[in-house]
């Protein structure tokens, strides 16, 4: 891999952590009340440093972008930015909110698709789904929801599984597919159908933590396209894991 290419991981990590890092700037007044632990809250980072601390990440980050990719680079890298500052800044508690963050993850992949752009679509948008789905559980993870809500997001998963499995029928790899849709289902469903039979506060973080677990899931769906089997079995053994861990029980705490 050349260092055009390294350049890409990287434009998209320090996107990431510029959008961790304004996200937290973003909530400092709800975070003082709800979460006073947090690093702006407790004092540890002022709003200021934790403000240019995300410009500066941004800024790398569409830099890497333009130095991999060109002008595309850049665009692709400049869509990312707005979409992450819109979801924090104005979207996160609007209706549009879980559309936005998709839009983050869509232009994410279409950035390290370069220059194969028109071939990412159908990854871009199974991956913009989940992440809507994703988005639309986790606003009642304080509150809680009636059943309705998992229903939903149940519907959107199979929407996903359905998209992954389409976009590999039509060639060798549709066969293979099977296993990463199989792992997908196990580390999304039985969190999603523990939600919609109690749909609590509590089961619904637990549901939100196997959706984000089961994002690397959609991911081994996908590279199922591939001819290699290799980074897509890579991929479902990460799922598995992973899974493994955000459902191990906590411990018990001794006072």
């Amino acid at each position: 891999m050349g260092g055009r290419r390294l350049a890409l991981p990287l434009a998209s990590a320090l996107l990431y952590w510029s959008g961790m890092v304004l996200n937290d700037w973003a909530d400092r007044k709800r975070d003082a009340v709800e979460r006073p632990e947090r690093p702006i809250p407790s004092g540890d980072v002022s709003p200021a440093a934790a403000l240019s601390a995300a410009t500066i990440l941004a800024a790398a980050g569409v830099a890497a972008a333009a130095a991999a990719g060109g002008r595309r680079g850049l665009a692709a890298a400049g869509r990312i930015t707005l979409c992450v500052v819109a979801y924090d800044v104005a979207a996160k508690d609007t209706a549009a909110g879980p559309l936005v963050m998709s839009g983050c993850r869509f232009f994410d992949v279409m950035l390290g698709a370069a220059p194969h752009y028109r071939r990412a679509l159908i990854p871009a948008s199974v991956i913009g789904l989940h992440t809507t789905a994703i988005t639309v559980l986790s606003r009642s993870e304080v509150t809680g929801s009636d059943r309705r809500m998992p229903a939903l997001v149940g519907g959107a998963a199979a929407a996903v599984a359905t998209s992954a499995v389409a976009a590999t029928a039509d060639g060798p790899a549709g066969y293979r597919v099977a296993l990463p849709v199989a792992v997908y289902s196990w580390a999304f469903g039985p969190g999603l159908w523990n939600a919609w039979q109690q749909p609590t506060a509590e089961a619904i973080r637990s549901a939100v933590r196997s959706g984000i677990a089961s994002m690397i899931a959609v991911q081994a769906m996908l590279a199922a396209r591939s001819p290699r089997s290799r980074t897509m079995l890579a991929l479902c053994g990460l799922a598995i894991g992973l899974r493994l861990k955000v459902s191990a029980p906590k411990p018990t705490e001794v006072t």
